[in-house]
């Protein structure tokens, strides 16, 4: 049994140390991410709310009354931003979606304006929300949603599945969300805050542990998750991937696979490329009856 010292947490959740090419990988999301913005020329920088980068991009359908996707990027919750991933949005719009790709506030925020995890959460909620509210004037339904998160995105796209939206906001319907995926993400932050390179940053309580982990809830009542993971990922990415599985069941979690070849970076990729097995379930689970 290794010992799970602090060094050992930063191996298994240091991905930029684990994939050394890393930066190549960001260089081609930037590239391809203005790519998309020139061709298909969204609406920018959408304010969801008055808080620090409550922002998000919308990526028309061609279509009206069309199924809205909701990508959350990751980053540990403290890096990158909405305009790193505009590179999903062509490959989501091709399969008949009204694309749009949120920004949240990053850990740890400022002495006057810390932001926490949880913190963040409650952004994204508030980000949905504002998509139920308003995304018909963009072309989208509004009754038919699929969160799609990677990295931290995941988590918090689980989040969402298990979200009270009554205590959001008393207009918004009670299974608002019931369509999300997960890549590569995070179910349990006890060993996050065992994790010196992030913990600086995330500033993790065992309250905030509590509040923000999806695998210590009971599994919501409505509603699917389909969680991914490269198969080349660290063992802690993969035993997340199966916990979640574990703690939420079948019915919930339907779809857990480890996808052979891809690591932390390359797999969000192959959302995008079709043929792949992450393309063809990104598209099984939008056209998904969402009742």
């Amino acid at each position: 049994m290794p010992i799970k010292d602090a060094a050992w947490h930063d191996r298994m959740y240091n991905n930029r140390a684990l994939v050394p090419d890393f930066a190549d990988h960001f260089e081609h999301w930037k590239n391809a991410s203005a790519q998309a913005r020139d061709t298909l020329k969204p609406r920018l920088d959408v304010p969801y709310g008055e808080g620090p980068s409550e922002t998000l991009d919308i990526f028309p359908a061609a279509k009206a009354n069309a199924p809205v996707v909701i990508f959350i990027h990751g980053g540990y919750w403290r890096s990158l931003d909405k305009s790193d991933h505009s590179f999903v949005a062509p490959a989501l719009r091709d399969m008949g979606a009204c694309v749009v790709v949120v920004n949240y506030a990053l850990c740890p925020g400022s002495d006057a304006q810390p932001v926490t995890v949880p913190d963040i959460a409650l952004q994204m909620a508030r980000a949905t929300a504002w998509v139920w509210r308003h995304i018909a004037e963009h072309g989208g339904d509004r009754n038919n949603i699929t969160v799609i998160g990677h990295s931290a995105g995941g988590h918090l796209a689980a989040m969402l599945l298990g979200c009270d939206w009554k205590a959001v906001g008393r207009d918004l319907p009670a299974g608002l969300v019931r369509k999300t995926m997960s890549i590569s993400g995070l179910f349990d932050l006890a060993p996050v805050r065992k994790t010196p390179f992030v913990q600086g940053d995330l500033r993790l309580t065992p309250q905030h542990v509590r509040m923000a982990s999806p695998a210590k809830w009971q599994r919501p009542r409505k509603g699917v998750l389909f969680t991914v993971v490269g198969g080349d990922e660290s063992p802690e990415f993969l035993r997340h991937n199966r916990l979640i599985h574990q703690a939420w069941g079948p019915k919930t979690v339907p779809v857990c696979e480890e996808l052979a070849g891809l690591n932390h970076f390359s797999v969000v990729t192959d959302l995008t490329r079709v043929g792949s097995r992450l393309n063809a379930l990104a598209k099984t689970l939008i056209e998904l009856p969402s009742a």
